[in-house]
């Protein structure tokens, strides 16, 4: 394939895998960079809604699973209305992957073992207590299939906390 199977652009390509079953599509620099969290081209991924209907599953896969981050804007939650997968390419969609990306507040980047704040005061359901404004949470885990959750450790208790409510320390 001579051009990236998101967008159509043409030149260098890299191929990358879609998790779990790590079948390949090749991408351009512009979308495999943002598939990582780098800035794209403002409407750039108005192309999923021509990518979504491939006859290749990974690339359906993928703009699924692009489509979903971008939900909350009209032209995508239209896009996802209309898209139809399989039930297996569809449970391979919903699962996730290493795909996710898990922002914070301000949408920078987070990783594993990361160090964020918490922007709001939190009440921790079955904790009894409630998680200060400013209160560091060291060495955040990523909830694998939801890029709206971490998991951290507050007054020595593990508590998921939405990625809304932190930043990036």
């Amino acid at each position: 394939m001579s051009e990236c199977e998101i967008c159509g652009a043409t030149g260098t390509l890299t191929q990358v895998p879609v998790a779990p079953r790590h079948d390949e599509v090749a991408l351009c620099d512009v979308c495999a960079g943002g598939l990582k969290g780098e800035a794209v081209p403002d409407g750039h991924w108005n192309a999923l809604t021509g990518s979504m209907w491939s006859e290749s599953d990974a690339v359906k896969v993928l703009s699924y699973r692009l489509l979903t981050r971008f939900a909350e804007e009209t032209w995508a939650a239209d896009a996802l209305e209309m898209l139809y997968l399989e039930p297996e390419v569809e449970e391979w969609a919903k699962s996730g992957g290493p795909d996710v990306i898990h922002r914070d507040s301000n949408g920078a980047v987070l990783s594993a073992g990361d160090t964020v704040v918490l922007i709001k005061d939190l009440p921790v359901k079955g904790g009894g207590f409630t998680a200060k404004r400013g209160t560091a949470v060291r060495g955040i885990s990523l909830v694998a299939d939801n890029a709206g959750h971490i998991e951290g450790r507050v007054e020595s208790q593990r508590i998921v906390i939405l990625t809304e409510f932190v930043k990036k320390k």
